[in-house]
C-alpha cells in the first residue's frame, strides 16, 4: 500500500526514528500509526539490548543542589562517545537522573547491589510480620518475596518509577535512551548528600 508522506512525518515526530524506518514500520502495519509506533519501539528495545554490552567510558558527571541547599547530588552517567555526551538529549537525561536521586533518595543502584546481610534481615523481618498477621504458612514465602520486591522498588534506583513519569521505571527509561541515542548508556554511580545524613551507592 502507498503510505502518505504526512503519516511518515507524524510517525517520525512521535518516535524520532529515521524516515526509512518509519515508512517500513507503516508498510508492515498497513498504515496503522499506533501499531507502527509499537513496532518501532520493540525494534528499538531489541537494538538497545544488543548495545547494552558495549563499552561506555564517555559521559558526564552532573551536580545538582536542591533550592535551599539541604540536598546535593552527584551522578555519573556514561555513554560510548563524546559526541553523544554533548547532545542536549543526553545532558537532559543526566540532569533528570540527578533530580530523581535528589527527590527519591535511592540507597542502591540495583537489587544485586543490596548487601546480602540486608536482604536476609529484611526477609526475616517480613517473615515475622506475616506470621504475626496470622498468614498461612504456605503463602508466607510469597508474601516475603512481594515485600522484598517492594523494598527494592523503594531503595534501588533502577527499580524506582521515574519521578517525572511514574509509569516508567528508571531501568526501562535507560533502555529507551539507548534506543534513541543508539549508544550504550550506563548510570555508573551516584552520591546524595542531605544535611545530617549521607547516602551513596
Amino acid at each position: 500500500m502507498s503510505i502518505p508522506v504526512t503519516l511518515v512525518k507524524e510517525l517520525r515526530e512521535a518516535t524520532g526514528a529515521g524516515v526509512l524506518d518509519c515508512r517500513k514500520a507503516l508498510e508492515a502495519n498497513d498504515g496503522d500509526l499506533d501499531k507502527a509506533v509499537a513496532y518501532l519501539r520493540e525494534k528499538g528495545l531489541a537494538a538497545a539490548a544488543k548495545k547494552a554490552g558495549r563499552e561506555a567510558s564517555e559521559g558526564i558527571v552532573e551536580a545538582y543542589a536542591h533550592p535551599g541547599g539541604r540536598v546535593g547530588v552527584l551522578v555519573e552517567v556514561n555513554c560510548e562517545t563524546d559526541f553523544v555526551a554533548r547532545t542536549e538529549q543526553f545532558q537532559t537525561f543526566v540532569h533528570d537522573m540527578a533530580l530523581h536521586v535528589a527527590a527519591m533518595a535511592p540507597l542502591y543502584m540495583a537489587p544485586q547491589d543490596v548487601p546480602a546481610d540486608v536482604v536476609e534481615q529484611k526477609k526475616a523481618l517480613y517473615r515475622q510480620e506475616a506470621q504475626r498477621e496470622g498468614k498461612p504458612e504456605r503463602v508466607i514465602e510469597r508474601i516475603v518475596e512481594g515485600r522484598l520486591n517492594k523494598f527494592f522498588t523503594e531503595t534501588c534506583l533502577m527499580e524506582q518509577p521515574f519521578v517525572k513519569d511514574d509509569d516508567i521505571l528508571i531501568k526501562d527509561l535507560v533502555q529507551q535512551k539507548i534506543a534513541e541515542l543508539k549508544e550504550n548508556i550506563v548510570i555508573r554511580r551516584f552520591v546524595r548528600y542531605e544535611l545530617g545524613q549521607h547516602t551513596a551507592s
